[in-house]
This record gives C-alpha cells, sequence and structure tokens, in this order.
C-alpha cells in the first residue's frame, strides 16, 4: 500500500495556514490500474492513498477517514462486494462513500449487487477519466464541508462550556463578596485577580476595537 500526494507542491507559496488535503482510497489488486487512477486523479491536489487488496484497504480504513473509496470488484482472495460489506459494518466507515470500478459484464444484476453493499455509484471500465474525476471531486467536497460542519459543532461546544465556567465564577465571586462583611484590601485584590483573569478568557469573544472598517 503506498500514499502518494496529488498535484505539484510549491513550496514557495507553502505556509501554516494550507488547506489539509483530504484522503481517497484506491483498491485494485493490479498496479497498472492503480497508476492509472493516480494519473486521473492527480489534478484533484489530495492524498491517494493505493492498497492492492481488501484485506489492506481494511487495514488502511483502521487508521485513517477518506472522503471516497474506489473499489475494484474482481480481486483474488477478498472481492470488492466482500470488502464494501466489510466496510459498512463498521461504524467508523459506515458513511464512506464507495465507488464501484469493475471490468466485468454490464448485465444489472452485477450493479444491483454492488448497491446493495453499500456503494454510490458503478461504474464499469474503461471510463470516463473526465467523468470519473468530477464524480471524486463532488464527494471530496461534501467531506470536506462536512468535516467544516463537524469542527464548527464542537468549537461552539467549547466556547458554551467556557461561557458557562466564567458565569459559574462570577456568581461564586459575587457571593463571597456579597458575604464579607468589610471588604478588606486582600478580599478585593484576590477579587480583582479574578476578574481580570475571566475578561482574559472572554477577550477572543470580543470585536477587536482596531479591526477593519470592510
Amino acid at each position: 500500500m503506498t500514499e502518494r500526494t496529488g498535484g505539484p507542491v510549491d513550496t514557495a507559496g507553502a505556509s501554516n495556514t494550507e488547506r489539509p488535503r483530504s484522503k481517497i482510497l484506491l483498491v485494485d489488486d493490479r498496479p497498472d490500474n492503480l497508476m492509472a487512477l493516480e494519473a486521473i486523479l492527480a489534478s484533484l491536489d489530495q492524498d491517494l492513498v493505493t492498497a492492492s487488496s481488501g484485506e489492506e484497504a481494511l487495514k488502511r480504513l483502521l487508521v485513517d477517514d477518506f472522503a471516497v473509496i474506489l473499489l475494484d470488484v474482481q480481486m483474488p482472495g477478498m472481492d470488492g462486494f466482500e470488502t464494501a460489506h466489510r466496510i459498512k459494518q463498521r461504524g467508523r466507515t459506515r458513511d464512506t462513500p464507495i465507488i464501484f470500478l469493475t471490468a466485468i459484464d454490464r448485465e444489472p444484476h452485477h450493479a444491483f449487487r454492488g448497491y446493495a453493499v453499500g456503494a454510490v455509484d458503478y461504474i464499469a471500465k474503461p471510463f470516463d477519466p473526465w467523468l470519473l474525476r468530477a464524480k471524486v471531486s463532488v464527494f471530496v467536497e461534501l467531506f470536506e464541508k462536512n468535516e467544516r460542519l463537524a469542527e464548527l459543532a464542537h468549537q461552539r461546544v467549547r466556547d458554551f462550556d467556557l461561557i458557562t465556567e466564567v458565569a459559574e465564577r462570577l456568581i461564586a465571586l459575587d457571593v463571597l463578596l456579597d458575604g464579607a462583611a468589610t471588604s478588606n484590601e486582600e478580599t478585593l485584590a484576590a477579587a480583582g485577580a479574578e476578574v481580570r483573569g475571566l475578561v482574559a478568557r472572554l477577550r477572543p469573544f470580543a470585536r477587536s476595537a482596531g479591526g477593519s472598517t470592510e
């Protein structure tokens, strides 16, 4: 199994904020077919990961998340149908889209079997490179949008937890000051330090006074 990065790397324009590439899993027992798929998909500028068997693909799926899987139907040992069935049985990979690539005849029952095990598409070889690239691109875009939505949801949860913690500490501080018969300098100094700490934690939520006016 190999992993290659699609497209040329522009080191001059590289930065710490470079968009992370999505991973695409290519599964075929023939090296020439894998090379052809890599050549077709290189322009998408994603990480192309290859596996030469169903067993190899399942191992790769244990450690990485993929935007889409291109899976050959005819392979020795575990064929594409059985591989897809096992992929769909796993919670982590159940929703990963699978596109079957096959050189066998185009009888309807072959396509039906592919859809029955969870494939989202079924393409017969030889296939149109432009069509394949377009379909893969759609699933990559969907994967990246879902990743951004998941990160946004996680950030919202973190923000809510922080605001809840700050509110609880302010209430405790108010009780402390209200319960003090006389607020001595030490109590006021401690309260001031607590407030400054809370303000620092909330600062990222405030709009910058010197921000752009555009």
